[in-house]
Order: C-alpha cells, then structure tokens, then sequence
C-alpha cells in the first residue's frame, strides 16, 4: 500500500515531468489502488506545503486537470529569459476570432465574419491545425454551417479550468467608434 507521503511525491512527480493538466484518471492510472478523494486530498495538501513553504509555484486546476504553475509575481522574471512565452503564437486575428467563438459558442463562421467584418477562413482553419477549437456541430439552418466551440487546449493555453472563468464581457472597456 503506498501512504500518503508516497502519493504526494509520485503526484509532484508526475506533475513536473509531464506536459499540460493532468486529471484525476491520469493519477489513478499511475498510481493504481488509490482512489481520486486521496489523490485530492493530496493535491491539497501539496498546494498548502508549497504556500506554507513560500514555493514560487503551486498546482492548480486547468482544463478540467491539474498543473504546476509559477506565481504571478514572478512571470517577469521569466519574461526576461524566455523571448516567446508560448509555444503557440497568435495573431491579432486569430485572437479576436477565438474570443468570438469562446464568447458566443457554438459560433457559425457567418457569425465571426459578421463581427470582424472580414472573411475568416484562413483563421478558423490555422485555429483548428493548432486544436484550440474544434466543429461542434451542424447548425440546423439552410446550408447547415458548421458549427465552432473552444477545446481543452485552449483552457490550458489561457490558464483556465473552465471557460465560465472567461472575463464578463461587461468587465471589457470598448473603444469607442
């Protein structure tokens, strides 16, 4: 039987040699014959030894998973070292097209190009290439347009565990016209 002290160092472990939000199957699957609310509890009480210890980082959820993240107080320092702080860069366009289609999911490609105002195929399909949305679906009008929803790598990319955590929109400043 593996104790507690075990589960917490296999869960670091994990956690810091493999890429992206890991979930509580995934730690089962490692750690076989331990169930997901020991697994929990001992998340918890790493994050609780990370903050007592003043560690510069701590677990947390994304994208339905768990992930070592670095404290915000410290991303200058890595800003400085590090030239693209992403491995997926995004254009303006590739931006406004996925706030578009997280914000109003599931978003027909009329629908996007209706709010740039320009033709967005180009954008969706570099979007789809980089799996940070994905077609969710016909919608049931005449021509049946596909339809465009965010995936798990774009929670992950933005930090997200869910896309209820996207800012209100009521909360953006917009130029005006």
């Amino acid at each position: 039987m593996t104790d507690e002290r075990d589960i917490k160092r296999i869960i670091e472990a994990l956690l810091f040699a493999l890429e992206g939000p890991l979930t509580l199957d995934d730690f089962s699957q490692a750690i076989q014959g331990v169930e997901n609310k020991e697994i929990r509890q001992a998340i918890e009480a790493l994050k609780e030894e990370y903050t007592a210890e003043r560690r510069s980082f701590t677990i947390r959820r994304i994208a339905s998973g768990y992930q070592l993240v670095t404290l915000p107080q410290f991303a200058e320092y890595i800003r400085k070292l590090r030239d693209n702080t992403r491995t997926t860069t995004l254009s303006k366009a590739a931006l406004e097209t996925l706030a578009i289609i997280a914000y109003r999911q599931p978003a027909i490609k009329a629908q996007i190009e209706e709010i740039r105002g320009v033709a967005s195929d180009g954008v969706i399909r570099n979007l789809l290439e980089k799996k940070l949305i994905r077609i969710v679906g016909r919608k049931k009008v005449l021509g049946r347009p596909l339809m465009y929803g965010t995936t798990s790598r774009f929670l992950d990319y933005f930090g997200l565990d869910n896309i209820n955590e996207l800012p209100k929109l009521e909360d953006f400043e917009l130029p005006e016209s």
